[in-house]
């Protein structure tokens, strides 16, 4: 039998060039070799957007759409919405019981985001906590391995652990994760920090072709180099590292020219653009016409909803049976 695979994102709105190369493009690969559950994080998305939760309904159909527009394809995988799966938060409610809150205080990500977003009051129970909810999502598919990049290893280290509890007082309740690292784990966004949308700092693959643009000219690049004629350091330069995804057939001549100060960082942007437009193109049409049919999509999340919960909760009946909260 097929291995199962588990993964999702929040709706938060629209994805980014991030989030496909350091996600989606792999999923589609995984889709022949495993069996596939990929969902739509809404429930998770209020860690952040709770003030401002009507915005999470378009957001949910928005990431759905980029999902299918990047090859996710309902007929390989299951395809659902978190918050129409009951069993989630069910199985987040009993998991916390058993989870230290000083593990949840060490996640890498907790203190950063604490730091760095300041629209939105994180110091929450919810914003604490969602490394459980994290955990239940994954557990709940019986997933053999959870697609992620470095960063993420610190979650999915978390939820083996709360895994490893639960099978210590209970038996072999639930299966141990295992990670799958993706190729590009980390995409700078313009401003040099990992692209998100709560730095507002990255390029969605909704975006126009104008809106792209203006994102990539406004990129920061090398903060040493004062005048075109002065040597760059392509290592340090945002730029450089969308190069290494869009532009690999001349990526040696871009590096050597930028070094010894014969192309300028305008010329540089502007051929970065022209690239990165020919590659997204396929993904970025396909877009368009989702974007254009959203009953389409919306049939789809129900459908694939309605096939996670019938294996969702047959895993939560085996943990209820075992607790003996279930007659």
């Amino acid at each position: 039998m097929k291995k199962r695979v588990l993964s999702g994102m929040q709706s938060t709105g629209k994805l980014h060039i991030g989030n496909y190369h350091g996600a989606l493009e792999h999923w589609v690969r995984l889709q022949d070799d495993y069996n596939c559950y990929f969902f739509v994080a809404n429930y998770h998305s209020l860690t952040t957007l709770y003030q401002n939760s009507k915005e999470i309904y378009e957001n949910t159909l928005q990431v759905a759409i980029d999902f299918l527009a990047a090859g996710i394809e309902p007929d390989k995988s299951v395809v659902f919405v978190q918050s129409l799966v009951p069993a989630h938060t069910e199985l987040h409610l009993i998991l916390s019981m058993f989870t230290p809150i000083s593990w949840l205080e060490r996640v890498p990500s907790y203190k950063e985001k604490m730091s760095n977003i300041e629209l939105a009051d994180l110091t929450t129970y919810g914003f604490l906590g969602y490394p459980v909810l994290q955990t239940a999502d994954i557990v709940l598919y019986d997933a053999n391995f959870v697609p992620v990049g470095e960063d993420q290893l610190p979650h999915l280290e978390l939820a083996r652990e709360i895994v490893r509890r639960i099978n210590h007082y209970y038996g072999e309740t639930f299966v141990e994760p295992l990670p799958l690292l993706t190729s590009f784990s980390r995409i700078p966004g313009i401003d040099g920090r990992k692209m998100s949308k709560s730095y507002d700092n990255a390029i969605f693959l909704g975006d126009t072709d104008e809106q792209i643009r203006s994102r990539i000219m406004n990129a920061i690049t090398d903060p040493a180099r004062i005048k075109r004629s002065d040597p760059g350091h392509p290592e340090v330069c945002n730029i450089f590292a969308y190069h290494r995804i869009y532009s690999s057939s001349v990526l040696s001549q871009i590096e050597s020219e930028c070094r010894m100060g014969k192309r300028g960082c305008v010329d540089c942007k502007k051929e970065c653009f022209k690239n990165l437009i020919a590659s997204l193109a396929t993904v970025r049409e396909r877009r368009y016409n989702f974007e254009k049919n959203k009953d389409y999509v919306k049939d789809i999340l129900r459908d694939g909803s309605k096939k996670a919960s019938e294996y969702a909760n047959k895993v939560l009946n085996r943990l209820r049976e075992k607790m003996g909260i279930i007659y």
